[in-house]
């Protein structure tokens, strides 16, 4: 008889933080494989964040170097709240987020909502922003090092951490909780609004900066420092400076108050992430549209599109259009681009920080400066950056890219299609910006001139972000989350914003020229000018670019779709 054998179970292994740190590490690793190009760019990246680092490092060390005690806390409570503004709004409106590992992809694993968020956390701490932040915000433990010794510097040493926690926390939490409320339809008008709120504080922020700067005394600067220093984006900053100082139990307390502000947004963002890994918002059931007739064909076109053949190029305008009214990665571009677009001109031509501290009279004074010349270079910025969406616009659709490639659709009118749906949402922001202009300035008769180097420089940007999206597509994360960033990505965004930008502005600069040297006669000639020219750039560009993406299919599908 046979007696059985009795096999021990293994004990399963505690999953903990090295682990996703580990698993982050490989992915990135496969992700580089065979990608030259990726390397490169990432190399790249790194060393940019160095340079940036090093830069940020000097200035945070400098009251220390000089021994100047004084300015150490102005510098410790406005650079480290600065560091801590920009984790949290730079991923909305720019950058965005490393989602190396998608959270959605532990759904249906058995991992602790505390074991995820830690663990996901942890992986965040291995990335070139991160350790850019940390060499940065090294300066500080140096000025406090030198200004009040070992014991400074320890505790400004843990500032730094506490304060680096409470950026990636702060920023995963808010990137989290906004990518929620994108894909809610019923809410998703409200987090636009939110969003292009986030986003239009940049600016004004800045500015308020420097108006103050400029018209504040060192003493009330220092007041408004020790201010800063007991709210969460200053208080870990301003800890080793604290005990420099001769504060301890300020420094402790500032220390407590980054602790309590990390818990919260750890519990912030566990709560959002463990909605967005439960699945997509319903809005409910589908409603057929008022009014809708003509058979099912008909219903997929939208109002907008109502122009449109109803053949292949009709059709891929309206899909478009749908993809840019519901995909909340793409709408969040959209808001974006209408929220820079509009405060950008506005501030340039009314003077900056003086429009926020003289008001009217800095107005006057814009007005009476102001020149075509001057608007049309504004213009010419504002149009550029509306085209900049379309510089990855095939890593938006991913995987999906290959149903056009069985369909067989050919490069131009690939390339017409989405610049026509996309100028259906982008040509009407552009419209209301140079009227808001031409009436906040007083000069409607420059309306001519504005939408002439407006037009010609989106028309100019399309082309060239058409060769870009074909040559330069780089794949996003597939997830929920609208400002997720594979890693490395944010690099690659930024040159190919740098790249278009360059480009656009240079193929729009006879607009500016001939607004110098034309006088009146170009205030009737710039706006059929500026169509045509930017028209035919567009069409221009679509039929060169179309020809290199008839010949980059297979490679572009590859270049889009997610690694897993």
């Amino acid at each position: 008889m046979a007696v059985p054998v009795t096999v021990p179970e293994r004990p399963a292994r505690r999953v903990s933080s090295r682990h996703f740190v580990r698993l982050k590490l490989r992915v990135l690793g496969n992700n580089f494989r065979g990608q030259k190009w990726r390397i490169a760019l990432f190399v790249l990246g790194l060393l940019l964040g160095l340079w940036f680092a090093a830069v940020g490092f000097f200035l945070l060390a400098t009251p220390g170097l000089a021994d100047e005690p004084r300015y150490a806390l102005m510098v410790a409570a406005f650079g480290g709240g600065l560091l801590t503004l920009g984790w949290l709004l730079l991923p909305l409106v720019f950058f965005g987020v490393d989602e190396t590992l998608d959270p959605a992809r532990f759904a249906l694993l058995p991992l602790s909502r505390r074991t995820l968020v830690t663990g996901l956390l942890a992986a965040a701490l291995v990335s070139v922003p991160a350790l850019a932040t940390t060499l940065t915000a090294a300066g500080l433990v140096v000025t406090a090092g030198l200004l009040g010794g070992w014991s400074a510097a320890l505790v400004g040493a843990l500032g730094v951490v506490a304060g680096l926690l409470v950026c990636l926390a702060g920023a995963r939490a808010l990137t989290s909780a906004f990518a929620t409320m994108l894909r809610s339809r019923r809410v998703r008008d409200l987090a636009a609004v939110l969003l292009a709120v986030l986003a239009a504080l940049l600016g004004p922020l800045q500015l308020l900066v420097f108006a103050a700067v400029r018209q504040t005394d060192w003493d009330r600067l220092e007041g408004v420092a020790r201010v800063v220093g007991w709210t969460p984006f200053g208080a870990p900053w301003t800890a080793g400076v604290d005990v420099a100082e001769g504060r301890a139990g300020t420094a402790v307390a500032k220390l407590l108050i980054a602790v309590a502000t990390l818990g919260v947004l750890l519990l912030w963002w566990s709560r959002s992430l463990e909605s967005a890994m439960v699945g997509t918002a319903s809005s409910g059931p589908a409603r057929t549209p008022r009014g809708a007739t003509g058979g099912a064909v008909t219903q997929l076109f939208p109002r907008a599109t109502g122009w449109a053949r109803r053949d292949r190029f009709g059709a891929l305008v309206a899909r478009e259009c749908r993809y840019w009214w519901r995909d909340a990665r793409r709408r969040a571009n959209l808001i974006t681009v209408a929220v820079v677009g509009v405060f950008v001109p506005l501030m340039v031509n009314l003077g900056g920080p003086a429009f926020l501290s003289d008001g009217g009279a800095a107005v006057e004074r814009a007005t009476a400066d102001s020149s075509p010349a001057l608007v049309s270079v504004t213009m010419i910025f504002v149009g550029a950056l509306a085209s900049l969406t379309l510089a990855n616009q095939f890593g938006f659709d991913g995987s999906s890219y290959a149903a056009n490639l069985v369909a067989g659709v050919p490069g131009r009118v690939e390339l017409r299609a989405r610049m026509a749906a996309f100028s259906i949402y982008v040509v009407p922001m552009l419209v209301v910006i140079a009227v808001a202009l031409a009436l906040v300035l007083g000069r409607p008769a420059w309306l001519g001139v504005m939408g002439g180097a407006l037009f010609a420089a989106y028309g100019c940007g399309l082309a060239i972000n058409g060769f870009v999206s074909v040559l330069g597509a780089y794949s996003l994360p597939e997830s929920s989350n609208p400002f997720a960033m594979n890693s490395g990505a944010g690099f690659t965004k930024g040159l190919l914003t740098l790249v278009s930008m360059v480009a656009s502005a240079m193929t729009a600069v006879p607009f500016v020229v001939a607004a110098a040297l034309l006088g009146d006669v170009w205030l009737w000639l710039a706006l059929p000018v500026g169509l045509a020219y930017g028209v035919g750039a567009a069409l221009l560009g679509a039929y060169l670019a179309g020809d290199t993406l008839d010949r980059r299919q297979p490679e572009l599908l590859a270049t889009v779709t997610p690694r897993r």
